[in-house]
């Protein structure tokens, strides 16, 4: 499990390192955004004892069925909504229309979904030590 939380960090630290070239590659970051944001909800629901991982980049689907396990997610609702267009759209050379605001926005949402108060609960135990956890 702590390997979902290890894959999210990397996006997003991926996404604060590319914010310092120049030409910024706006798709890119808020692509990684998105993913991260996909990871540590898919982290939860691993923890949360679901037996498959839903094969979906949907951030708005993955907060659902967050939600439903704990109604504390509806906080984070405009996050997911709002990262979920990046999952796929910058991948491809379509008309993107993303500007350096929707880049910054896209950041910042993606630290809400990793600072969410039940994702740190469960980062503390899963990164712990403890049983079913590990610091490595």
């Amino acid at each position: 499990m702590a390997e979902w939380f290890r894959f999210a960090d990397s996006d997003l630290a991926s996404a604060e390192y590319l914010k310092g070239m120049k030409p910024q590659p706006l798709e890119i970051i808020c692509y990684h955004c998105q993913q991260a944001a996909e990871k540590y909800l898919k982290s939860y629901l691993i923890f949360m004892g679901i037996d498959e991982v839903p094969k979906t980049h949907n951030t708005v689907y993955l907060n659902e069925e967050c939600t439903k396990l704990d109604k504390r997610f509806t906080k984070i609702n405009d996050e997911a909504l709002k990262l979920n267009k990046y999952g796929s759209q910058p991948r491809y050379p379509f008309e993107v229309y993303i500007q350096e605001r929707d880049m910054l926005n896209a950041v910042e949402y993606a630290r809400t979904v990793k600072d969410f108060e039940p994702l740190v609960e469960i980062r503390k135990i899963i990164l712990s030590d403890g049983p079913g956890g590990s610091a490595e």
